[in-house]
């Protein structure tokens, strides 16, 4: 049965909280009336739409929501926190309100590809430099060369750039030898 935003208005009165929700969220109530999912997990006013839509995504996709269904998480950090756990990643290594979305971000793709995230998830590094580095433990590059804080991001990419170009050269050197 189609769901409207009367029918999401229906629920919002008949649960008592009427006149606490902007279009958007009511939208997003209605959405996951629509679907099915249990919206009495998001259908609260300390989250905003935005909040609301990642966190009927989560219910959608049948991950465990209550990970990051916090208002503490700004919609961006939802994202990436159920993007890790439809990948089936250990979110709790980045789960935490204080971390940036665009490092969460790093972290879960590393994650992701299977590299040792260990050696980047610390706050002295900004998110490109935690980008270059994961970018070189993806290529099997040795990073303790660059992974330095006091290396801008620019500099870790020449440097990353640079051992790829050595880690090419002796593999074409061992292919013409053949």
């Amino acid at each position: 049965m189609k769901k409207t935003i009367e029918d999401a208005k229906v629920w919002i009165i008949k649960n008592g909280m009427d006149d606490e929700f902007n279009d958007y969220q009511m939208e997003q109530i209605r959405q996951g009336l629509e679907k099915g999912v249990d919206v009495s997990i998001y259908a609260d006013p300390k989250f905003d739409g935005e909040q609301m839509e990642e966190i009927r995504y989560g219910l959608e996709n049948g991950v465990d929501v209550t990970v990051y269904a916090d208002p503490k998480f700004e919609w961006s950090q939802m994202f990436e926190i159920r993007k890790g756990l439809e990948k089936g990643v250990d979110v709790s290594v980045y789960a935490d309100p204080k971390l940036e979305w665009n490092k969460m971000e790093q972290i879960r793709m590393g994650l992701v590809n299977g590299v040792d995230v260990s050696l980047y998830v610390d706050p002295k590094y900004n998110w490109e430099q935690m980008d270059e580095i994961r970018w070189g433990l993806e290529e099997g590059l040795d990073v303790t060369a660059y992974a330095d804080p006091i290396l801008e991001w620019k500099q870790m990419r020449e440097i990353r750039r640079g051992l790829e170009e050595m880690k090419n050269n002796k593999k074409d050197k061992k292919g013409k030898e053949c």
